[in-house]
């Protein structure tokens, strides 16, 4: 573990000018990245048929790595099964640091296999550890492996580049490495080479990617990490979802569930508090049907929602709005969706860490707020919400132990 992280250092250091929100390269790609929030079922069939369709429809060769995986032969097959299904013509590449009885350097560098990735039309990355996937994909001197080298010439061409679960968390410039908890994240920050490291990068330098977002309350953990390298935008994708993104940073939601874009322009944080705090975050949730334009700031409601604007002056429901676990299963979604349209204007979440724990005594408030931006717009055809433009300031709270005294 430890060549592992001075890897990864040595990686970052070689990335420093792509990191934090910088300037677009100067070659776009031409491809398209489906980003999958993990846990994909083997029956979301508009995730998976989405994948083929971009990879050139009926026979499309892609190229499966099961890099990350623990069970890399395992996991591969079953995912070139799965596509095959849906019309591939997928093929197992054997790159994985724990696959028995192969070098993950030689085959990295295998020149053979690179020309066969290089003729795909679409490359599909496993879940697992996103750790394992940089550390077979990138030399030790920070540069790309010749396997690396095919898939980015895949996507540059016009190809698709999809990843689940750590193959979505790859594709930012920076990724989270060995993180314990969110709520550890809010306590104790993020550091370069432990908590966050380098990515493969490919959405770009300026959004920050994560997974399991509602389902695991990750979003907390993002906020940190995206204020540490400077990103401005970032987008979480929730569980058997999927982003699809093309090369004009168009992004569309397939799959059960949503994404969550968070927007730090305008955030700031005070230096001088005790604890992880910041004010002015702008958080929207997309729906799946949904299309948001990253570049031009510009979101398309699904077919169902066009006619379901909400009227802010005509709210259904005027209740307090609470919760004592904002970071439990999809509780920042429905927190979200009653505050949108509710005659009241703020809603208050709180996280606090497990008495054993160091700083235990250290919680946080989750104030959301709805401004004069804030829209929302509800399905003709189901209970789903779409929600713009709605401000979360974070701040340090303390926690009395014991929580609850018998008398």
């Amino acid at each position: 573990m430890l060549a592992l992280r001075k890897l990864l250092m040595h990686f970052a250091l070689a990335a420093m000018p792509l990191m934090g929100g910088g300037a677009q390269a100067a070659e776009t790609p031409k491809g398209s990245l489906v980003i999958i929030g993990g846990a994909l079922r083997g029956d979301n069939a508009p995730v998976w048929q989405r994948i083929v369709q971009l990879a050139g429809g009926k026979g499309a060769r892609i190229a499966v790595f099961p890099s990350a995986a623990a069970n890399p032969a395992r996991s591969g097959q079953f995912i070139v099964g799965r596509l095959n299904q849906h019309g591939a013509d997928a093929f197992l590449v054997p790159l994985a640091v724990k696959l028995e009885g192969s070098d993950f350097r030689k085959v990295a560098e295998d020149e053979t296999l690179a020309a066969s990735v290089r003729s795909a039309g679409g490359v599909y990355f496993s879940g697992g550890d996103q750790a394992r996937i940089t550390q077979a994909m990138v030399r030790a001197d920070g540069s790309r492996s010749a396997l690396l080298d095919a898939v980015w010439d895949v996507y540059r061409r016009g190809g698709v580049v999809a990843g689940t679960s750590a193959g979505a968390a790859i594709m930012s410039s920076t990724m989270f490495y060995e993180v314990k908890t969110v709520f550890s994240t809010l306590r104790s920050g993020v550091n370069e080479g432990r908590e966050i490291a380098p990515g493969l990068g490919f959405i770009g330098d300026d959004i920050f990617i994560d997974q399991h977002l509602l389902t695991r309350g990750r979003f907390a953990r993002m906020i940190p990490a995206m204020l540490k390298k400077g990103y401005k935008i970032g987008l979480g994708i929730d569980e058997n979802t999927a982003m699809v993104i093309d090369s004009k940073r168009q992004v569309e939601i397939i799959g059960y569930k949503g994404a969550l874009l968070i927007d730090l322009t305008r955030a700031s944080t005070d230096p001088k508090a005790i604890g992880f705090n910041v004010s002015g975050v702008n958080l929207s949730y997309l729906d799946r049907g949904d299309k948001y334009d990253i570049d031009q700031r510009r979101f398309i409601p699904s077919p169902e929602k066009v006619e379901g604007l909400l009227d802010p002056t005509r709210p259904s429901q005027n209740m307090p709005i609470f919760t004592a676990d904002i970071l439990g299963p999809n509780a920042v979604i429905d927190l979200m969706e009653k505050l949108i349209d509710n005659a009241q204007k703020e809603a208050v979440g709180i996280a606090i860490g497990h008495p054993s724990e160091p700083l235990h005594e250290l919680g946080f408030e989750f104030r959301f707020s709805k401004t004069g931006d804030s829209v929302g717009y509800s399905s003709s055809v189901a209970e789903a919400y779409s929600i713009l433009n709605m401000r979360l300031d974070i701040r340090p709270i303390e926690i009395q132990y014991p929580l609850y005294r018998y008398k």
